[in-house]
């Protein structure tokens, strides 16, 4: 538990929804009732934005049909993308309790609290009943969790029988060498657990669940911050509805640490895929 609060502590900062509504309002978007798209900026929370969402959800098939679970669901905005791509309903459950607050706040604003819905839980202890889910996601979460198999051995509980666990997140390398902290995802080595895809396809072996796939991601994640860090040079800063908002003053910092580390081959985004068996 000593872990789960650092965490929550980690991602927690002052009057997020206040920050956001004028950050709305700086990039001409009304406070009060934004469109989703104007959410973009902050909604994905994670390598490659809305572009590395889609190509993991790409691969999977969702319809109105589906019931979907967002592990780490953060300020709800991957819940939200999977709402309004594929019509399903969404429930969204993360450890941070401003990110729940701000999310449902967020859900009404753009008028979604109808279909998707934010959970306060633990990754460890799903507040969902066994076997109801279709479909679980998670997007650069695990390098916060420690206990992986039981992170498994929780989504391999709540899944159907031929259920989908689809995930992205930034995994070790075979490259040796030390992580320069802060991260986005962790300011001390102390809530890091940043492991091998090998550890991954080990717990859910364990727990029942079957690889399909992996995706080394790190060629799209260079580029990716090559084309942002251009941006922002040439309008002089970052936009103003941004991941910076979620990262207090050190974002600049995390992000640039985050960076040099995949490109030394220490660390890069992973997709993976699996299933429950039928």
């Amino acid at each position: 538990m000593t872990i789960e609060k650092d965490v929550a502590a980690h991602y927690t900062t002052e009057d997020l929804l206040g920050r956001i509504r004028e950050a709305l309002r700086t990039a001409g978007a009304d406070p009060d009732a934004p469109a989703p798209e104007d959410l973009k900026g902050i909604d994905e929370f994670h390598t490659g934005g809305v572009q590395a969402t889609d190509d993991l959800l790409d691969q999977l098939a969702i319809s109105q049909h589906t019931r979907v679970l967002d592990i780490g669901c953060g300020l709800g905005g991957t819940s939200r993308h999977i709402a309004l791509k594929s019509n399903a309903f969404v429930t969204g459950v993360d450890l941070t309790p401003s990110f729940v607050e701000t999310g449902e706040a967020l859900n009404r604003m753009v008028g979604m609290q109808d279909r998707v819905k934010l959970l306060r839980g633990s990754v460890l202890d799903l507040p969902l009943v066994e076997d109801t889910i279709d479909l679980v996601t998670m997007f650069h979460v695990g390098m916060n969790v420690a206990d992986k198999a039981k992170l498994f051995s929780e989504v391999n509980r709540v899944l159907v029988p031929g259920g989908t666990f689809a995930l992205f997140d930034v995994m070790r390398m075979d490259a040796d060498g030390g992580l320069t902290f802060p991260f986005p995802w962790a300011e001390e080595p102390a809530f890091s657990f940043v492991e091998p895809a090998a550890a991954y396809m080990e717990a859910a072996e364990v727990a029942g669940l079957v690889f399909k796939s992996i995706r080394n991601r790190k060629d799209f994640a260079l580029d990716f911050f090559k084309t942002v860090f251009a941006r922002i040079e040439e309008a002089g800063g970052p936009p103003p509805v941004g991941i910076h908002l979620l990262m207090r003053d050190t974002a600049g910092e995390k992000i640039q640490n985050y960076v040099n580390c995949v490109q030394a081959g220490l660390i890069a985004p992973f997709e993976l895929i699996f299933r429950k068996p039928v």
